[in-house]
């Protein structure tokens, strides 16, 4: 009798995850659900202007992370399906929060596709009670000394209160 061949299922879900939040989590354990591996890649991300560096994001999002089997995470630069491709992996996991995320997404996804035939955009949303947030909300929140504890892990929570500090202590005359 032949052998059968055992071939993993792996996705990507790329981000700039400046920070990543608790919806971010939420999709990861989703897809985690869904495939045998899931690649976390941190986007290094020249076209925004991050509050954490591209070091710092990385890190973050691996303590983040640490307590979820079957997640690796690593550093992002280039082409998602050049990256795809190079993992073998099957499947681009991608966020929609809102209608409005899907334009956007839907046109990435097909020109994902023109570059890699192999590789499915799958679309997931976040649980319910993250279906609002956002990096930029997070930023946004914690830098008008709102409580963001409870919308990021702690670790990035004590992260920007300290990044933030800092920034206040260094523009004060």
């Amino acid at each position: 009798m032949p052998s059968k061949k055992i071939s993993q299922k792996l996705a990507i879900y790329t981000g700039t995850f400046d920070p990543i939040t608790n919806g971010h989590i939420s999709l990861v354990e989703r897809a985690v659900g869904l495939f045998d591996h899931l690649i976390v890649a941190v986007s290094k991300s020249d076209t925004k202007s991050p509050l954490f560096t591209h070091k710092q994001r990385l890190e973050l999002v691996k303590k983040s992370l640490q307590g979820l089997a079957d997640v690796t995470v690593i550093s992002f630069d280039g082409l998602l399906a050049d990256l795809a491709c190079k993992h073998k992996a099957c499947a681009i996991i991608r966020g929609l929060r809102a209608v409005s995320d899907f334009e956007f997404e839907f046109q990435m996804a097909l020109m994902n596709r023109k570059l890699a035939r192999n590789v499915e955009t799958v679309f997931l949303m976040p649980s319910l009670s993250w279906v609002y947030l956002s990096s930029t909300i997070v930023k946004d929140v914690a830098s008008n000394n709102g409580d963001i504890r409870g919308l990021v892990p702690k670790v990035v929570a004590d992260a920007i209160v300290k990044k933030l500090s800092h920034r206040r202590s260094k523009h004060k005359i």
